[in-house]
C-alpha cells in the first residue's frame, strides 16, 4: 500500500469509480466512406493512376520516421507490373552533406537547438533529383515514386498521389527501440539527441511539406501500424473528416509515459496497465504530437492531429486566433502525476525574447498547475523567497551537479501548500516544480521542449543516465524579483467570481497579465452556456463524472464527456452548452475552459 508522507493511503485520493476516461476516441469517416486495410491500399492506389492516359505513375510520400525499405519492398510483391523506386537512395543527398546542412540548427547541445525553415528539397542532391526527374518522364511502365519528398521527383504531376503519414509520439517510439533519424544512421544515439533533431529540423520541414500534400492527397495510409493492419482512407473521405471535426466538440487520443518522478493516480483512476511501475504524464491535448483517429464500420485510420490544424486552422483555431499563432496549435493540457511519486525537477521557463533570440521559437512556455487532486501533504514550489542571493543560489545550483552536494530548494524557494481545484499561475521566468502526492493539469502554452531543469533531487532517467540540467540557460531568465510577496500576490489564489447565478458560478482563475491564455472555470448542477467567440476552446472536466457538450440550435450530435478528459471545441462552433449527462451520478461539476486572450470576437 503507498501512502503519503503522514501515512493516509493514496487510494483515499484517488477515485476508482471515475474510471470511464476514454483511452482511444474516435472521428467519424464520412458516412459511405471505408477504411482500407493491408495490401489493397496500393491497389486502389494503382487504381485510381491507372484512370490516365499512358503509363501510371504513383507517387508515395512518406513522414520522416516510417519504413521506406519496407514499404518499397510491399509495394513491389503487390504490384509487380510496376517499376517501384526509392526516391531516397535514388536522389537524397549524401548523410555528410545533410550533417553539415542542418549542424548549426543541432547545436552541440544534448537537448535543445534551434527552430529550422528548411524545406524538403534542401535534403535532395539537385543534379541525382532532376537525373531521377528525367527518368520518371521517360517511363515505359507503371512506376510508383517512394520516399519522404516523393512529389518532387514526380514534378507535382502523379497520378495517384499517397502519403504515408505518422504521429510523432510513435516515431518516438520507434526512437526508444533504436531507430534512427532521417538518413543518419545513428540508431544508437542518445535518443534526446535524436528527438532534437526531429523536432527541430525534421518535423517542422515535413509538417511544412506535408500541408503541400493535403488537400491534393488521394490516398492517406496510417504509417503507425504494422503495415498488413495498416489502414487507409481517400483523400476526399480524410478531407471531408477533418472538415466536419471543427464543427463538433472532438478529443485527440491520450498517450501516456512513465517518468523517475511518476505516481499512481493515472493508473488507478483512469484504469492504465497496473503492471506499469508508474505513469508521469499524460498529454492529453497536443496535436503536435497526438493522433486522432478516424473511424468507418469498426476499423480506424490513425493520424497526426497536426492534420487538422495544418489543412482547416481557421476554422479550429479562429481567425484572430490563425492570424497571431499561424497553423499551430497554442494551448496545451496535460498531467502531470507525482502521487506516490517524486518531485518534478525545479526548473524555469525562457522568457519570449530568450527563447525567440536563441531557439528561434515565437513564443515561450507560460503556464499554470491546476490542482486535479492533491493528498494532504501536497506542495508547489514558486518563485524564490524573499531575500535571496542570486549569486550564492547559482553557486549551489552548479555545486549540487556533482551529486556531492544536494541543492537546499526550501532554503531558496517558497513551498505553498496546495489542495484540490487550486491553481498555481507559472508565468516564464518564475523558478517551481510540483512536489510529490499531487495530480497536475497543466495549462500552458506549447513551446513543447524549452524547459531549463534547475535541480533534479539528484536523480537518474530510466535510463540509468543523470537527466540535463540547464543552468546556464536558467540563470539567464529567472526572475529574481518574484519573491514571496510578489508570488502571494500575483500568482497563488488568484480566483475571481465573475457571475454567479441559480445551480451556476463562473470563476476567472488565471493565467497571469504577462500571459496570452486566460483559464475560467464553472460551477454547476445542471447546465454551464459558453460560446467560442470566435476562437478555440481547450476544456477538461475536474469535477463530476461524465456531462455531454450540446449545441442549441442541434447543429452537432451530443458529445459525451468524462471525469478527467480533455476536449477542443473548435472556434466554428460557436455557441455551445456543457450539461450533466443522463448518466451521470454527481451533484455538481465543474470544467476549466482555456483560450487565447484578446481573440474572441467580443474582444475587439
Amino acid at each position: 500500500m503507498t501512502v503519503d508522507s503522514r501515512g493516509v493511503p493514496l487510494e483515499d485520493y484517488m477515485l476508482d469509480d471515475r474510471s470511464s476516461y476514454v483511452k482511444l476516441p474516435t472521428i467519424p469517416l464520412p458516412q459511405g466512406s471505408r477504411v482500407i486495410v493491408g495490401d489493397d491500399a496500393w491497389r486502389a492506389a494503382m487504381d485510381i493512376a491507372s484512370a490516365a492516359t499512358g503509363h501510371p505513375l504513383i507517387a508515395v510520400d512518406v513522414y520522416p520516421g516510417a519504413d521506406v525499405a519496407a514499404i518499397v519492398a510491399r509495394i513491389g510483391e503487390v504490384l509487380p507490373e510496376a517499376e517501384v523506386i526509392d526516391v531516397e537512395e535514388a536522389a537524397a543527398a549524401d548523410p555528410e552533406a545533410i550533417e553539415a546542412l542542418i549542424a548549426r540548427n543541432l547545436t552541440d547541445d544534448r537537448v535543445f537547438g534551434v527552430m529550422s525553415h528548411f524545406t524538403v528539397d534542401e535534403f535532395y542532391d539537385a543534379a541525382r533529383l532532376s537525373s531521377l526527374q528525367e527518368r520518371v518522364d521517360e517511363r515505359s511502365r507503371a512506376t510508383v515514386l517512394v520516399g519522404w519528398g516523393a512529389d518532387l521527383a514526380a514534378r507535382r504531376r502523379a497520378d495517384a498521389l499517397v502519403l504515408v503519414d505518422m504521429a510523432r509520439w510513435e516515431i518516438q517510439q520507434r526512437m526508444r527501440a533504436g531507430a534512427s533519424n532521417w538518413r543518419a544512421h545513428n540508431g544508437d544515439l542518445d535518443v534526446l539527441r535524436k528527438y532534437k533533431r526531429g523536432f527541430f529540423v525534421e518535423w517542422r520541414t515535413a509538417d511544412r511539406h506535408k500541408r503541400t500534400l493535403l488537400d491534393r492527397l488521394d490516398l492517406l495510409v496510417d504509417g503507425n501500424a504494422a503495415q498488413d493492419e495498416a489502414g487507409a482512407v481517400r483523400g476526399e473521405d480524410l478531407r471531408a473528416a477533418l472538415a466536419a471535426a471543427t464543427a463538433t466538440p472532438f478529443r485527440v487520443v491520450p498517450f501516456f509515459d512513465p517518468g523517475v518522478w511518476g505516481g499512481q493516480w493515472m493508473k488507478n483512476t483512469l484504469d492504465l496497465d497496473p503492471a506499469e511501475h508508474n505513469y508521469a504524464w499524460c498529454f492529453d491535448c497536443v496535436p503536435e504530437e497526438n493522433s486522432l483517429l478516424l473511424e468507418a464500420d469498426g476499423r480506424v485510420v490513425e493520424i497526426p492531429a497536426m492534420d487538422l490544424v495544418l489543412s482547416r486552422p481557421r476554422e479550429l483555431l479562429g481567425a484572430r486566433t490563425f492570424a497571431r499563432f499561424g497553423a499551430e496549435f497554442p494551448i496545451r493540457f496535460d498531467f502531470l502525476d507525482t502521487m506516490g511519486g517524486g518531485n518534478l525537477s525545479l526548473q524555469v521557463h525562457p522568457l519570449t525574447e530568450y527563447i525567440r533570440d536563441t531557439f528561434g521559437m515565437a513564443y515561450t512556455q507560460d503556464e499554470s498547475y491546476y490542482m486535479l487532486d492533491a493528498a494532504d501533504d501536497a506542495v508547489v514550489y514558486l518563485g524564490v523567497k524573499t531575500g535571496v542571493d542570486p549569486d550564492q543560489m547559482i553557486a549551489d545550483l552548479r555545486a549540487a551537479t556533482d551529486g556531492e552536494h544536494p541543492f537546499d530548494a526550501e532554503k531558496y524557494v517558497n513551498v505553498f501548500p496546495a489542495k484540490k481545484h487550486d491553481h498555481f499561475l507559472i508565468p516564464a521566468g518564475t523558478v517551481h516544480c510540483s512536489g510529490e502526492n499531487s495530480m497536475v493539469l497543466e495549462i500552458s502554452a506549447t513551446p513543447f521542449i524549452f524547459t531549463f531543469k534547475l535541480w533534479d533531487w539528484g536523480r537518474v532517467g530510466l535510463d540509468g543516465v543523470p537527466r540535463p540540467v540547464h543552468i546556464d540557460h536558467g540563470e539567464q531568465n529567472i526572475q529574481w524579483e518574484r519573491d514571496t510577496e510578489w508570488v502571494e500576490r500575483n500568482l497563488v489564489g488568484q480566483v475571481e467570481e465573475l457571475r454567479r447565478e441559480p445551480g451556476l458560478v463562473e470563476e476567472r482563475t488565471g493565467l497571469h497579465e504577462l500571459e496570452f491564455i486566460e483559464v475560467r472555470r464553472h460551477w454547476f448542477e445542471d447546465e454551464a452556456a459558453h460560446d467560442t467567440e470566435g476562437t478555440v476552446n481547450v476544456l477538461n472536466l475536474v469535477e463530476g463524472d461524465e456531462v455531454e457538450i450540446v449545441s442549441p440550435t442541434g447543429a452537432f450530435a451530443p458529445y459525451a464527456i468524462h471525469y478527467a478528459e480533455t476536449f477542443i471545441v473548435p472556434a466554428a462552433v460557436g455557441p455551445y452548452v456543457v450539461r450533466r449527462s443522463p448518466n451521470s451520478r454527481s451533484e455538481r461539476f465543474a470544467t476549466v475552459k482555456a483560450y487565447v486572450r484578446g481573440t474572441r470576437s467580443t474582444d475587439s
